[in-house]
C-alpha cells in the first residue's frame, strides 16, 4: 500500500466520532452523508476492523475504533499544524492541544493559565483532562501533562520539567480550636480529630513528619473523617471536623481570609515535587514548545 493510501477516510473517521453522527460530520465536511458513511466504511474494511457500534438511533466508537481514534487526532493535527506554519512563515503556536493534569490542582492553578494562553494564541484549541489517575502521555496522546509526584526514573520518551515541591503543613479551622485547642507538640496532635485523604482502594495516604534536621517519617493516621478527594478534604476542614495535612497551594487563600490556620509550623515538610512532562517527539511543536514555556513561567508550587 502506498503511504498516501493510508490517510483516506481519516478526517471523515475523526468528524465522524467529534460529531456522532454522519450527519453532523457532513455538515462540518461540508460533504454529503453518504459520501462520509463510504469513507468510514472503506476504512474499516482496508483496516480489517469495526471502528464503530453503529444502531439506528447512535454512533460509538469500538474499543479498536477509539485507539485508532487518539492516533489519526494527533496525525491530522501534526500535518494541520505543518501546513499552517508553512503556510504562515511563522512559528505560531497552532492546533489541537492535549493537556492532562491532576484534578485539583489543575483546576485551581493549571487551568486559568491554560485559558490565558490560548487567549494569546487563538488558533490554539485546548482539550483539557483532569485526572488523579496515572495516564500514559505517549499512549493516550497527551501534548503536555502536569504531575505531582516524580518517578524514580523517566521513561526515554518522556522530556520533563521540575517546577518546584509541595510544602506540607498542618491547619485546622478556628472553630475547631474554639472547642479543642491547638496541640503544642507532636504529642498532643496524635489526641485530636483528624481529617485524612483516603483512596479508592480503602488505603489512606500517611502524614508526612519531619522533627528538625531528622529523616522524614511516614506516619499512618486513623482519620475522623476520611475523603478521596482533594478539595472535599478542605471543605471537611472548613467545616471544623479536625486537623489536616494540607498542601500549601491547596489552603494558601483560606490561610489569608483566617478561615483556616496554620498549627505547628515546625512540623512544616516537603511533600511531592511538581513536574510538566511531554513527549519529546513533539517538543518542537510551536503549541508545545510555547505551552512548555509559559506553564513553566507561570507555575510553581512552595
Amino acid at each position: 500500500m502506498v503511504p498516501t493510501e493510508r490517510l483516506k477516510g481519516l478526517e471523515a473517521f475523526v468528524a465522524t466520532a467529534d460529531a456522532g453522527s454522519f450527519t453532523a460530520a457532513a455538515e462540518r465536511l461540508n460533504l454529503t452523508n453518504s459520501a462520509v458513511g463510504k469513507a468510514v466504511s472503506r476504512l474499516e474494511a482496508r483496516l480489517n476492523t469495526r471502528l464503530f457500534e453503529r444502531t439506528t438511533r447512535s454512533l460509538a466508537l469500538t474499543d479498536a475504533g477509539a485507539a485508532f481514534y487518539r492516533t489519526c487526532v494527533r496525525v491530522l493535527d501534526e500535518l494541520q499544524v505543518a501546513e499552517q506554519v508553512l503556510a504562515a512563515d511563522r512559528l505560531e503556536p497552532f492546533g489541537r492541544l492535549r493537556v492532562d493534569v491532576p484534578a485539583t490542582f489543575g483546576r485551581m492553578r493549571v487551568l486559568p493559565l491554560l485559558l490565558a494562553f490560548a487567549e494569546l494564541h487563538p488558533g490554539v484549541r485546548p482539550h483539557i483532562s483532569f485526572t488523579d489517575r496515572f495516564v500514559d502521555i505517549v499512549e493516550e496522546g497527551i501534548d503536555v501533562g502536569v504531575r505531582i509526584g516524580g518517578a524514580d526514573a523517566w521513561p526515554a520518551a518522556l522530556g520533563q520539567r521540575y517546577l518546584g515541591t509541595e510544602r506540607l503543613i498542618f491547619c485546622a479551622s478556628p472553630g475547631y480550636l474554639a472547642r479543642r485547642p491547638a496541640p503544642q507538640s507532636i504529642e498532643e496532635l496524635w489526641t485530636h480529630d483528624t481529617v485524612t485523604y483516603g483512596r479508592a482502594d480503602g488505603s489512606a495516604s500517611p502524614w508526612l513528619i519531619q522533627r528538625g534536621a531528622g529523616p522524614v517519617e511516614r506516619r499512618s493516621v486513623e482519620g475522623r473523617v476520611v475523603v478521596g478527594q482533594a478539595d472535599a478534604l478542605v471543605e471537611a476542614v472548613l467545616a471544623h471536623s479536625g486537623i489536616a495535612q494540607l498542601a500549601t497551594w491547596l489552603v494558601d487563600e483560606h490561610l489569608a481570609s483566617g478561615r483556616l490556620v496554620q498549627i505547628l509550623p515546625a512540623l512544616a515538610t516537603d511533600g511531592l515535587p511538581l513536574h510538566l512532562v511531554w513527549p519529546r517527539s513533539r517538543q518542537l511543536l510551536p503549541k508545545i514548545d510555547g505551552l512548555i514555556s509559559y506553564l513553566g513561567s507561570g507555575l510553581g508550587i512552595r
